[in-house]
């Protein structure tokens, strides 16, 4: 069977390029709101695995469609030779400047392209397009109408009315908004424009829910690693004598910390490459949570959990300023349903949330003595460390490739990622977490069920 392959065709500048991106999972696609940014028609693959699944092909926009259809017309030899006339008109014109666009996008349709014409449904309809619509119908190829929104306004209806004067299907698809599930329900239309591609493109839809499927796993692994390395952590420093020396201390503490931090942001690296958003720029706001210091008593108060939380896994509460954190959190927190920007205004959430490591001063066999500060104790940094991980692979995974502005990680961000851990699962993870507090690992058991648990606390839609 013949891969599938659209080519996204319409007006300039109404998301074509957009559509494309989201559809290829690509952000190399060339985005711009200035018109024209598409020159050439460029296909791009969708691919699992080094495995084609279909290709969409980027074109420029319609810019004579009138005196197409006026050749067109002039050439009229009956329905049944239409297709044959617009491939004379193409070759007849290739080295047209004036016609350069229409000679462009029309060449993949002769080709055997399938047809998404996209409009932007968020300004009015207007008859000029329905020279284009006409042009499209003369190739006789399979089309589908997208009715793209870029804009605030809301024309919807009456695109759809027009529409469907000339296309069989018309879908409405934000390319810049629409999350996996929206993705998936279009790819399952296409086959509805040329069934002889519709076992293939039901196989590429299922082949991508599993892949879905696997990025999660793949994050959850991960994070779990990121968490068993950094509640294992330690760092140590040569000491003149066994007296205790706060400059030598605090200089191990900061190691220990940039160690725990450097290894986050690796970790957000490696989720951004799982969900092919390798060369995205985090930019924080200036409310951001996930670029506030680790360690500090703000990151506490909106990742950690309330004593009775805590409590309820099981993990001792006496390093929790309870009472503040309570005061604060009015008993719940991001894991219970408080949405993150209702948790700003205490000052200080925590006592000591800088200084939760074990210091031990330790003799050494060739004589002299050791500072050794780590692991991190404090039962609530585990759970610190996981809200910062959820809230970061949920917004990377419904990150459309359409969007070019940076990822913008704001106070309101996580909210809606509430209940993402149930009491059940908590106790679960806590035990965990007890047992790498004290013995600086766990077994294969313990580690499949950390990563099982953390799947499963990923909500990515």
């Amino acid at each position: 069977m013949s891969l599938p392959r659209f080519a996204v065709v319409g007006h300039p500048n109404k998301g074509k390029s957009s559509i494309v991106a989201t559809l290829a999972e690509d952000d190399t696609v060339a985005i711009s709101p200035e018109p024209g940014t598409t020159i050439a028609a460029r296909t791009y693959a969708m691919r699992i695995d080094g495995v084609t699944l279909y290709e969409l092909i980027d074109t420029p926009g319609f810019q004579r469609a009138r005196e197409v259809l006026a050749w067109l017309n002039a050439h009229d030899r009956g329905a049944g030779a239409r297709a044959d006339v617009v491939a004379e008109f193409v070759e007849l014109h290739r080295a047209d400047t004036r016609f350069h666009d229409e000679c462009e996008l029309l060449r993949p349709i002769l080709d055997g392209a399938g047809i998404l014409y996209v409009v932007d449904g968020s300004r009015p309809y207007g008859g000029e397009y329905e020279a284009e619509m006409e042009v499209l119908r003369w190739t006789g190829r399979p089309r589908m109408a997208l009715i793209n929104l870029i804009a605030t306004g809301d024309h919807v209806e009456e695109w759809r009315s027009a529409l469907s004067q000339f296309f069989s299907i018309v879908r409405i698809f934000d390319a810049m908004r629409a999350d996996f599930a929206r993705r998936i329900e279009l790819l399952r239309a296409f086959g509805a424009i040329d069934e002889s591609w519709a076992t293939q493109l039901n196989k590429a839809a299922d082949a991508l829910a599993a892949e879905r499927a696997h990025r999660k796993s793949r994050a959850a692994e991960e994070i779990g690693d990121l968490l068993v390395t950094v509640l294992t952590a330690t760092e140590s420093a040569s000491l003149p004598d066994a007296a205790a020396d706060p400059g030598i201390e605090d200089a191990t503490r900061l190691r220990l910390r940039r160690a725990v931090s450097d290894r986050e942001h690796s970790a957000r690296r490696t989720v951004a490459e799982i969900y092919h958003h390798a060369g995205l720029d985090a930019h924080e706001a200036a409310a951001a949570f996930l670029t506030e210091d680790l360690f500090s008593q703000r990151s506490f108060s909106v990742f950690g959990l309330s004593t009775q939380q805590l409590a309820l896994t099981g993990a001792a509460s006496g390093a929790v300023a309870g009472g503040l954190v309570d005061a604060i959190l009015g008993g719940a927190s991001l894991f219970l349903g408080a949405g993150i920007g209702a948790l700003i205004g205490a000052a200080g959430a925590l006592v000591g949330a800088d200084r939760l490591a074990k210091v031990e001063v330790l003799g050494t066999p060739l004589g002299g003595f050791e500072l050794r500060l780590g692991p991190i104790t404090d039962p609530n940094f585990p759970w610190v460390m996981l809200g910062r991980a959820l809230l970061h692979v949920h917004l990377i995974a419904e990150r459309n490739h359409a969007r070019r502005e940076a990822l913008v990680i704001d106070a309101e961000a996580g909210a809606h990622l509430a209940d993402a851990i149930d009491p059940a699962r908590r106790r679960s993870l806590d035990r965990i977490f007890r047992t790498l507090r004290t013995d600086l690992s766990i077994d294969r058991v313990a580690r499949a069920q950390l990563i099982d648990a953390i799947a499963a606390s990923i909500e990515t839609g």
